[in-house]
């Protein structure tokens, strides 16, 4: 084989891995890092937060239990020395929570633009700087143009980008490889799968109150 057909080979390669490549009846390889559910885990495609890309955790109204969704994952991530991200979130952090939940403080960075525009250039920064390997956001606001913005970033950075929005903002186009709605019931955390890149949407979970 010559050098030429080898490299073409390794570009096919790369390109087989590519999550959002569609193969017919064959499936890229989907990375993603366990969300801490089990049973959530095993309805999503690479089995958690997809990796490399956004995930939309749409509810109404604020304040329903949305973070515990992912609390055990931030815990885990920073136990392994992983820096988190928060931006913009509506109220300040309670240290205390999120210490009890086992969520490294020293690895997580709060910050919190006066501005819409400010809250979305910080997440793309984050997203993009290699720096850290989760960005959560609260962006005031956003079009389907930022969102694929914020999309590449999390590519180029290999980071997984978590956006928390209203959940009227549900029927708009988005570049997300996940997107999920969150209601609260009687019997917890109702979270259906809107959207899911190499999945299947329409499925439900509940996480017990």
């Amino acid at each position: 084989m010559t050098a030429a057909a080898g490299l073409r080979g390794e570009a096919v390669a790369r390109l087989l891995e590519d999550p959002r490549l569609f193969r017919g009846d064959a499936c890229a390889a989907i990375r993603a890092e366990s969300t801490g559910h089990a049973d959530f885990d095993r309805l999503l495609p690479g089995g958690g937060w997809p990796a490399g890309a956004l995930t939309e955790i749409l509810h109404a109204p604020a304040g329903i239990g949305e973070l515990s969704l992912v609390l055990p994952y931030l815990a885990r991530v920073t136990q392994a020395g992983g820096r988190v991200g928060l931006v913009g979130p509506p109220y300040i952090p309670y240290a205390p929570a999120l210490a009890a939940a086992g969520v490294v403080l020293p690895r997580v960075t709060v910050v919190r633009p006066d501005t819409a525009d400010g809250t979305l250039w910080a997440a793309e920064q984050m997203l993009r700087s290699q720096c850290y390997g989760t960005v959560l956001a609260w962006p005031q606001r956003t079009d389907e143009r930022e969102l694929r913005r914020l999309q590449l970033a999390a590519e180029d950075g290999a980071a997984i980008g978590i956006l928390f929005r209203d959940a009227r903002h549900a029927a708009q186009a988005s570049p997300a490889a996940l997107r999920l709605h969150l209601a609260r019931t009687a019997a917890g955390l109702d979270v259906e799968i809107l959207k899911c890149r190499g999945g299947i949407s329409g499925r439900r979970w509940c996480a017990a109150a």
